[in-house]
This record gives C-alpha cells, sequence and structure tokens, in this order.
C-alpha cells in the first residue's frame, strides 16, 4: 500500500475513536430506554419496563445517562470505566452462568461493550467531544479564548 495512504489512514485515527465513542454510546443507549421507557419495544416477555430500584432499573439508568455523556464525550473516561463495570458485572452476573460460550448464552454485546468502554476510558473521547473543547479552550469552530 502507498505510505501517503497509509499515513492518511494512520492519521484518521483519533476521529475514528470519535466515531466509534458516539456509535457505540448511540446503541448502547437503547436497551436503556427500552428498560426505562419500553421504547420503542419494553423488555422480555411481555414488553414491560424495569421494576423500580431493581438491578435492570439501575442498569437502565447507567445506559441512558451513561450513555447520553458519551454520546457527546463529556466525562468520557470515568464515564467509560463505569460503564465497562457495568457490562463486567451484566456478563459475569447473568450471562457467563448460562453458558461458557457467549453465542449461546448472547453474552457477546455485554463482553464486547466492557471492553470497548475499557478502551476509550484509557484511550479519551477522540477530537470531536466535549471534553475535548474543555481541554483546549476553544469554542467549535472558533479560535482560542
Amino acid at each position: 500500500m502507498n505510505n501517503s495512504v497509509l499515513a492518511r489512514w494512520r492519521s484518521s485515527a483519533p476521529y475514528l475513536l470519535s466515531i466509534l465513542r458516539i456509535v457505540g454510546a448511540f446503541m448502547f443507549m437503547q436497551p436503556g430506554v427500552s428498560k426505562l421507557f419500553a421504547f420503542p419495544v419494553g423488555m422480555p416477555p411481555n414488553n414491560a419496563t424495569a421494576q423500580f430500584l431493581s438491578q435492570p432499573w439501575i442498569g437502565g439508568w447507567l445506559e441512558v445517562i451513561g450513555g447520553s455523556l458519551l454520546l457527546i464525550g463529556l466525562f468520557t473516561r470515568p464515564v467509560a470505566f463505569i460503564l465497562a463495570g457495568e457490562m463486567a458485572v451484566a456478563y459475569w452476573q447473568f450471562h457467563f452462568p448460562q453458558s461458557f460460550w457467549m453465542v449461546v448464552s448472547q453474552g457477546i454485546p455485554a463482553a464486547l461493550y466492557c471492553f470497548v468502554w475499557l478502551y476509550i476510558s484509557a484511550a479519551g473521547p477522540g477530537p470531536w467531544s466535549v471534553d475535548a473543547v474543555r481541554e483546549s479552550g476553544t469554542r467549535p469552530g472558533n479560535s482560542p479564548r
């Protein structure tokens, strides 16, 4: 592959990190909205919402609030770390006891989100984030203050 193509591809990594965070957060919020508001569908088996103060209810709020913060890239590192922990608990408490095989236990999303959020907690939000704007002291489209 041409070196200039490789260099351009490598230089896009910070922006792809932002895209991973944004798309992942948007998808992550959807089960939380489903648990809390039964939108667009509720929880199986009867399309219900999570019972107040139950573990799924708490998880739903973590997914909605944490996902919203990750979507805009605000407090990204600590929020991503907390959500990685939530997904680790979800995997080990609910999925792993059903089967060692993730495809059988339906634990692939929980395990994958755990490691994606863990990576983002270390890598940061990328350039397209509120955190990046706050750290640089600039407003999007403006010069430094």
